[in-house]
């Protein structure tokens, strides 16, 4: 007897529906699993058979044959241990296959049938509704991430035996109900704010601009001048997520899975911080079987290098591509995979290896030509991709010591999310355009007007920093940035300058 049950594999953030067909015949004596299996998947024929053991069932001893279609795809994990021993179990007749096909099973068996949780289950659903499946049986831990799909009935089931009874008696399990707002997760901040910095003005100026435009920032600075400190309250002054943004970020955090058990959906945008020492297979993704790395994992949020010249220049290097694309790709012999990553790249770094460097009041300890050579471990082409160059200077014992209240986040944020709305307008009949650094030369040409006065200035910094065609183009996305959080319609010399000034690691001889 054939019994049809189904599946899904993970290939990127999305999945692909897979047909699991069980053919129990009366010769033979032997489990034979095909279509692509990896190691994982070939050992679930132990697990399957004391699961069945232990509900006082029978494992077929006769030649059995679980065929995985498509068989170009590769299926990795322990994930379909559900599927699979719910199809042996139906063909060889101690269950019912009449409802098998309405529904998507997914879930790793313990040796007594008890289901472990899976990765991408969001993912899961959203394929099975498109696919016009009726339900998703899955672990209960995942249920409320799946239950993000309102339209597809979930079930979320703590052991096999929940499965059994449900295609025996369908009305035996009740569908999860959709997630409610108390069961969304935000990254927590532990309640940093801007209003607990002091001074450093033209800093957090720079991170607003940052945040408004979705700009790449440096902070070069000395050490303890605030850096670190200030970069880690980026977030708490970018727009929230809309639920588009929310849905890809949940997706790619539950493919890669780091959701959080019991959670549904991802409101508050990801602030990454990875040590120096990664490699650049965990930064851009990678793997046997791709998987996302830190730059996906902060899609539409932050991703920050503190210490940036300490990390491996092939780890650098390989960002420059998707910061452009903002994408990366996995290529594979057989196949590719895509991660978004459009993220805001905020770096931290000393301008020498003392760290004393233009300091105002202390003396840089290295010698001649070691303030290039360890500025040069960043390269010019990544530096490039960085709109804002900011120098961090040591805070003034008058700030330190002040009392008066700074800014909080949350005004800031208004302006930021003032400026973004001015934007949302502006790129409405774009798609995936949403702020004015993902903007393409060829939009840039008729958003960024600027006057003849305004390209004379332009000109002249052109001139004297030797800037590339790609700083040209960065200087007129952040002047159009500065002018949204004025308010005015045309960018003015004002605005100009600001940008310029913004780009200190472009001058000639800056570490000499």
């Amino acid at each position: 007897m054939i019994v049809k049950t189904f599946g899904s594999a993970i290939q990127g953030v999305n999945a692909i529906t897979i047909t699991i067909e069980v053919n129990v015949s009366s010769k033979g004596n032997k489990l034979f699993i095909v279509g692509l299996p990896d190691n994982a998947v070939k050992e679930s024929e132990r697990r399957i058979e004391s699961t069945i053991q232990c509900m006082g069932l029978r494992m077929p001893r006769t030649r059995t044959v679980v065929n995985m279609a498509p068989a170009a795809i590769r299926k990795a994990g322990a994930a379909y241990d559900l599927p699979i021993a719910t199809g042996i179990m139906a063909a060889s007749g101690q269950l019912s296959p009449l409802h098998l096909e309405h529904y998507l099973m997914m879930g790793e068996l313990s040796l007594d049938g008890t289901i472990q949780p899976i990765k991408g289950a969001l993912p899961i659903a959203m394929q099975a509704w498109q696919d016009g499946f009726k339900g998703f049986i899955l672990p209960k831990q995942n249920a409320l991430e799946a239950a993000m799909v309102s339209d597809l009935s979930i079930y979320g089931i703590s052991h096999i035996a929940e499965a059994i009874q449900f295609f025996n008696d369908p009305g035996s399990l009740t569908p999860v109900t959709p997630a409610t707002s108390e069961c969304y997760t935000a990254i927590d901040h532990s309640g940093l704010d801007f209003s607990e910095v002091k001074g450093q003005q033209h800093i957090k100026r720079a991170l607003e601009i940052a945040a408004a435009g979705g700009h790449n920032a440096i902070l070069i600075g000395p050490p303890g001048a605030g850096k670190t400190m200030l970069a880690k309250r980026l977030p708490t002054i970018l727009p929230p997520l809309t639920l588009q943004e929310a849905l890809e970020t949940t997706k790619i955090h539950s493919v890669a899975g780091k959701l959080p058990e019991h959670t549904s959906l991802i409101l508050q945008r990801p602030f990454r911080s990875p040590h120096h020492t990664i490699s650049d297979a965990a930064l851009v993704g990678g793997g046997s079987i791709p998987q996302p790395g830190e730059i996906s994992l902060a899609h539409h949020g932050v991703l920050f290098l503190d210490e940036l010249p300490e990390f491996k220049r092939k780890v650098l290097e390989v960002m420059r591509q998707p910061i452009e694309e903002r994408k990366v790709t996995i290529s594979r012999t057989k196949n590719s995979v895509d991660f978004p990553a459009s993220f805001v790249l905020l770096a931290a770094m000393n301008p020498c290896k003392c760290g004393f460097f233009n300091h105002p009041s202390r003396q840089c300890s290295c010698p001649p030509g070691q303030v290039q050579e360890y500025l040069n471990k960043v390269s010019g082409p990544l530096l490039d991709r960085i709109d804002l160059h900011v120098q961090v200077t040591p805070v003034e014992f008058a700030d330190l010591s002040s009392t008066q209240a700074a800014e909080k986040s949350s005004c800031i944020r208004e302006r930021v999310m003032a400026a973004r709305a001015i934007q949302a307008e502006r790129f409405a009949a774009y798609e995936n355009i949403y702020c004015n650094a993902q903007m393409h030369s060829r939009l840039l040409t008729s958003v960024c007007v600027i006057s003849d006065r305004c390209r004379e200035q332009l000109g002249q910094a052109m001139q004297k920093l030797k800037l590339s065609a790609r700083a040209y183009d960065r200087i007129l996305k952040v002047s159009r940035t500065i002018a949204d959080l004025e308010g005015s319609r045309s960018v003015e010399p004002a605005h100009m300058a600001e940008a310029i000034q913004y780009r200190s690691l472009d001058r000639e001889n800056w570490g000499n």
